[in-house]
């Protein structure tokens, strides 16, 4: 039987009927309206596709202070991070709950939601206890500041999604549900990524396949930081990896349409949720998860998983320990798999390869397969 979506609830699905959606459209025009930024966008598609399953909109005041102090939406689900809408002043002057406003992406609308909640948020004690520290530094501090302290929450209704990149792996987590049943998966282990694979990573998600039935690679394609490598050079590499180094029967590709936030741990268990939400058992934990900077220890995104009830989780973690080249053994191992000394090991980061790049060089043999050793060479250069 396939897992349940997190709550245990069925898939959401926000969208409005194709018979519903010309009217619809016409009516957002006349009304109220907010202006969605780039995370909001790729936010909102998530909710409407069911990958922020069981959320039905925006988060409003009473879910952000419950996720905030307790990692629980109200009723107890768990939940990591905040999922917000942010305004600018002069978008809520006039406002009051209950009434109905117009998200746009430009001059388009692109759903409506109905006002819940309009409040002013706590920036300060949300960065300090979701993304463990207040340094404006921090990317997803910044980011959460410069969107601002005024909030909607509330429940959408989507008109139309703007088309996104990768329609080919652009799956929603229903397909890739009805995926796994075509494959006859019972167990997948998901991998999230934003870095293109290098040889620690294609070791890591190897083991964990050796578990469960198939492995979803599911790199994250929506805003990062300026300094990551583009989604479009990252679908390359994993195209070339997975046709020459694993077994394409064993493996999907997809993409996850969400923003970085580098919320570390809290945010280790929220890509966590939403790989339940597209349908896979397991979900591998490494080395500093959705961290940035040395703002979270090395395995503090594996640690806040015991934090939970694995019932109310409803995805196992796997737990792997920070993997390198061994050149004692020729090969990739742990700490726990070989007894070499440190000057024999060569630890590989998606972090030292962007700076081999950027001084032109191409990673050697021990960070990366020689056929995505070329890709990123090439872009570099292009």
């Amino acid at each position: 039987m396939p897992i349940t979506p997190h709550g245990d609830g069925p898939l959401v699905d926000l969208r409005c009927s194709d018979s519903e959606r010309e009217g619809l459209r016409t009516r957002a025009r006349g009304l109220p309206s907010v202006q969605l930024d780039a995370r909001e966008l790729t936010d909102l598609e998530l909710l409407a596709i069911g990958g922020f399953t069981p959320l039905t909109g925006f988060m409003t005041e009473e879910q952000c202070k419950s996720v905030i102090n307790d990692m629980h939406l109200p009723g107890g689900v768990p939940w990591t991070v905040t999922v917000t809408l942010a305004a600018e002043p002069g978008e809520v002057a006039g406002l009051s709950e209950g009434d109905e406003i117009a998200l746009l992406n430009g001059d388009d609308p692109v759903a409506t939601m109905q006002v819940a909640s309009l409040y002013t948020a706590n920036l300060d004690d949300e960065a300090k206890k979701v993304y463990r520290t207040g340094d404006d530094a921090h990317p997803g501090v910044a980011a959460m500041r410069a969107a601002g302290e005024v909030r909607i929450g509330g429940p959408v209704t989507v008109i139309e999604l703007p088309e996104g990149e990768f329609p080919k792996y652009r799956l929603e987590p229903a397909q890739v549900r009805a995926a796994f049943e075509a494959r006859d998966w019972k167990t997948v282990v998901a991998f999230q990524t934003r870095n293109p694979i290098h040889r620690a990573h294609e070791y890591i998600t190897k083991v964990a396949l050796e578990i469960v039935d198939g492995l979803l690679i599911h790199p994250l394609v929506g805003e990062t930081k300026s300094d990551d490598i583009p989604a479009e050079v990252r679908m390359r590499c994993y195209e070339a990896l997975i046709e020459g180094y694993y077994n394409p029967e064993r493996v999907l590709l997809s993409v996850l349409p969400a923003s970085m936030r580098y919320a570390g741990p809290r945010e280790a268990v929220f890509h966590a949720i939403m790989r339940r939400n597209y349908g896979c058992t397991h979900f591998i934990v490494g080395r500093d998860h959705a961290g940035v900077g040395d703002y979270y220890g090395t395995y503090d995104a594996q640690l806040i998983f015991d934090e939970f009830d694995p019932a109310a989780l409803g995805i196992t973690p796997v737990k792997l320990e920070h993997s390198f080249w061994c050149k004692q053994q020729g090969g990739m191992a742990t700490a726990k798999t070989t007894n070499s000394s440190r000057d024999q090991r060569v630890f590989l980061s998606g972090t030292k390869v962007r700076e081999m790049l950027q001084a032109g060089e191409p990673p050697p043999p021990e960070f990366t397969r020689p056929e995505v050793a070329r890709i990123l060479v090439d872009s570099m250069k292009s």
